[in-house]
């Protein structure tokens, strides 16, 4: 089972004052890896913070490494033509905090300070090499950022390195680097393939806190762990293909170990999304999953979509801001920037608060999360409302919200738009979350249409009126001097399908 969302987290979801840095504060990360070099800048230093552009480059600065201990002339020429265009771009964007980060390959190379030296000369970059202590704090504070409840051992897979960390509670407990990553199993898998299996088991012995993750999940962070979790969505069929928070059975990475040694590469670029330089180093990448989590005795496998990066922006938080739920204060930033009443979304939450007072804190957050987005869709065309919703919640950049929940949101603003029962689109929410869950879904979704038709998107109307149960009657008070907002077929009918899905007989009372 996964961990419940303890009650104190709704004293998170209103923040007492604007975010810092609500503003455009626009700052980037490139991340100078063992295989890749990535560039991601970010509108803003929030809680979620809006990522403005994307780009990497497969340098593969590691490769030499295992051969000579050095950086090779031919990875170092890449890495820095593309460092050179990094560097281009932010100044370009006008983005005047910059920080380039390096881990293992550079940190181990012994001519690691040449390649250090030769970017400050010719990108005016100024490269900062992270030791493995501080690349496993960040992995695990980027995994705590995405998945604020996580209880097991993250596992931070590079080119050059395997970062393994326990987390709990938001905090890193014990942890341990080992020069096994993604170039070097590779290298060892390209050698003699019968030598990959003790040379992953040897490595492993080396974790005398193992037990601390048998039952737990296995959380994986890294590109060619987040490649497989892609291969799995596409191999089961699974009809979400959003890697964040995917979870896995422990006995998969064993069964994708063996599917692959079998599957072509021209199979394999079927998949969407696939990253097709990542393609030779999975094998090697899915045996070590395999035998990482046997040696763990992991209950699960959940793949994060954030790491490092955001890791080390989350780590420049100050703590009342660290402290917030992701989901709320993305859904609440989305919200005030597509809908039109910025405060409408918290009034709702409250308005229909009654009707739902003794559900259990996962579902109060995904209901205020639907809250906060019930107005995005005012400027599509009526006909594509629902459509407009379902895509938002269930493709969303969310984090902290697994597949169920998605299609919980889904349901609720299918259903706040307009959306029908019979929709193609509920066949595929059935095959996400169970029917109870959207059960109570659509009734958020209902009880939202219920309010916005009733005030027309204002708070006039939800603070003189109020929704109800009373025994087994849906009740909906309208306050003097605003009976007239009630008048009309269209406010009766929403109340009477929403009092048909909550089993109550809907009663209005104007006074």
């Amino acid at each position: 089972m996964p961990p419940a969302w303890p009650e104190r987290i709704l004293e998170r979801w209103r923040p007492a004052s604007t975010p810092a840095g609500a503003d455009d504060d626009r700052c980037a990360i490139i991340d100078i890896g063992s295989n890749s070099i990535r560039l991601v800048v970010y509108h803003g230093r929030t809680r979620m913070p809006e990522t403005m552009f994307n780009e990497k480059v497969m340098a593969g600065l590691g490769r030499g490494l295992a051969a000579n201990g050095r950086l090779s002339d031919n990875a170092m020429d890449v890495a820095v033509a593309g460092l050179r265009r990094f560097a281009a771009l932010t100044r370009a964007m006008g983005v005047a905090n910059v920080r380039t980060v390096a881990t293992a390959a550079v940190r181990e190379a012994r001519n690691g300070h040449d390649f250090i030296d030769r970017v400050a000369a010719e990108c005016g970059l100024a490269i900062e090499v992270i030791d493995g202590e501080a690349e496993a704090r960040a992995a695990a504070m980027g995994l705590v950022s995405g998945i604020p409840l996580a209880d097991g051992v993250v596992g931070d897979l590079g080119g050059g390195s395997l970062e393994l960390i326990r987390v709990s509670g938001g905090e890193m407990g014990n942890r341990i680097s080992l020069p096994i990553g993604a170039l070097r199993l590779d290298a060892v898998r390209k050698r003699d393939r019968r030598a990959l299996a003790p040379f992953i088991a040897k490595a492993l012995d080396k974790v005398d806190w193992a037990g601390e993750g048998k039952g737990r999940p296995f959380y994986t962070v890294g590109g060619s762990w987040r490649a497989l979790a892609q291969i799995h969505i596409w191999m089961t069929g699974h009809p979400l293909p959003i890697v964040h928070q995917y979870e896995m059975p422990a006995s998969a990475p064993a069964k994708l170990f063996r599917s692959l040694a079998h599957t072509d590469l021209a199979t394999l670029k079927a998949v969407p999304h696939l990253s097709t330089s990542r393609l030779p180093s999975l094998p090697g990448a899915a045996m070590l999953l395999a035998a990482v989590v046997k040696k763990l005795g992991s209950s699960s496998v959940i793949a994060s979509g954030f790491g490092l990066r955001e890791g080390l922006l989350y780590a420049d938080l100050p703590p009342e801001e660290r402290a917030l739920d992701p989901l709320i204060a993305a859904a609440r930033a989305e919200g005030a920037r597509q809908g039109r009443f910025a405060e409408h979304g918290d009034m709702l939450f409250d308005w229909m608060d009654p009707l739902f007072s003794d559900e259990p804190a996962g579902d109060r957050r995904l209901r205020l999360a639907a809250c906060l987005l019930s107005d995005i869709a005012w400027r599509a065309h009526p006909d594509f409302r629902p459509e407009r919703g379902v895509d938002v919640a269930l493709h969303g950049n969310w984090v902290a919200v697994n597949s169920a929940e998605r299609a919980a949101l889904a349901c609720a603003l299918h259903y706040c738009f307009g959306g029908s029962p019979d929709a193609p689109v509920m066949a595929t929410l059935l095959q996400l979350a169970p029917v109870q869950l959207l059960a109570r879904a659509r009734a958020w979704g209902l009880a939202l249409r219920l309010g916005q038709r009733l005030t027309g998107g204002t708070a006039v109307g939800l603070a003189a009126s109020r929704l109800e149960r009373a025994g087994n009657a849906l009740l909906l008070r309208v306050g003097n001097g605003h009976v007239d907002l009630a008048g009309g077929d269209a406010v009766q009918r929403r109340l009477k399908l929403l009092g048909a899905a909550l089993g109550l007989q809907p009663q209005m009372e104007l006074s």
